[in-house]
């Protein structure tokens, strides 16, 4: 069965059709260079000028006053070293949790069967259909005066560690790869005396490499764009993420500095994509083994 395109291959064939499809093809990829990459090369840029020429109306395509002593200067006036620090202290820390505790979650589901699983798995979906800001109050008032425990969270890594742990949609990821895994390597395993926790330490990871990496990416790039959380429960300013530390810090700043630190705080999750761009379609793509 062939599949139907928009320009035959006897169109295409055609000196015309060559010429357009080229055409279009070219215009489709501009329009999108300049959509996404845009605004990324005018923050780039807008981080070189000086303060008159980021205002200027209109904007210059090329920095006519090169300033690079900007990035240098919002490094140590915004103290970015320190906020970086606390913002990968707190990410690893988000992603260790959410390893262990989504992968034992959907490796249950999965695997396991539990006693109403499939009832346990549906409530979780469903908190994906509540929006994060409804939850923000009730999860505030939780950190503030923790149940049982009765410890305030705030200012502390557990603020953004525990909110972040269960998360539904890695769950559901994990659980869907874990569902191609055939059974029959389990119970081969089950055969030679290996425990459910030793098959899923032999066999099951390694197997979800691909997966794994997926959800560690989600779970690092989540605590580093997050902004509204760790600002009402990170008050304390040596204790800040990135993103609430530039917010804070951003009065009295020149504009052509805060947007240098902008730029720099934008650059690591922009390389992390680009690094694992692959493994990131792989791993969601990935749906199961060939024997």
């Amino acid at each position: 069965m062939s599949t139907r395109t928009l320009i035959s291959p006897a169109q295409l064939a055609r000196p015309r059709g060559k010429v357009l499809y080229w055409v279009t093809f070219g215009g489709v990829v501009a329009l999108f260079t300049v959509v996404f990459l845009g605004p990324m090369y005018w923050m780039v840029s807008s981080g070189f000028k000086d303060t008159q020429e980021v205002v200027r109306t209109p904007p210059t395509l090329v920095p006519e006053s090169f300033e690079p002593d900007n990035y240098a200067q919002a490094w140590n006036v915004m103290d970015l070293a320190g906020l970086l620090g606390n913002t990968l202290f707190y990410a690893f820390g988000a992603l260790v949790f959410q390893l262990v505790l989504d992968v034992a979650a959907a490796y249950s589901l999965s695997k396991l069967r539990p006693v109403f699983g499939k009832a346990i798995l549906g409530m979780m979906l469903a908190t994906l259909m509540i929006p994060a800001t409804v939850l923000v109050v009730p999860q505030y008032l939780t950190v503030l005066d923790v149940p049982i425990f009765e410890r305030n969270l705030l200012n502390t890594p557990w603020a953004i560690w525990l909110p972040s742990v269960t998360n539904a949609f890695n769950i559901f990821l994990l659980k869907r790869f874990f569902d191609s895994i055939p059974r029959e390597l389990l119970d081969a395993a089950s055969m030679d005396g290996a425990s459910p926790m030793r098959t899923l330490w032999s066999i099951v990871l390694p197997i979800s490499r691909p997966i794994l990496g997926v959800v560690s990416i989600f779970a690092i790039v989540g605590v580093w764009k997050d902004f509204l959380w760790p600002m009402l429960t990170l008050p304390d300013p040596a204790k800040q993420t990135l993103n609430v530390g530039i917010y804070s810090l951003s009065n009295g700043v020149p504009v052509n500095v805060l947007i240098a630190a902008l730029t720099m705080a934008s650059l690591p999750t922009l390389i992390i994509f680009l690094i694992f761009q692959r493994n990131i379609m792989g791993g969601l793509t990935a749906g199961g083994l060939k024997g």
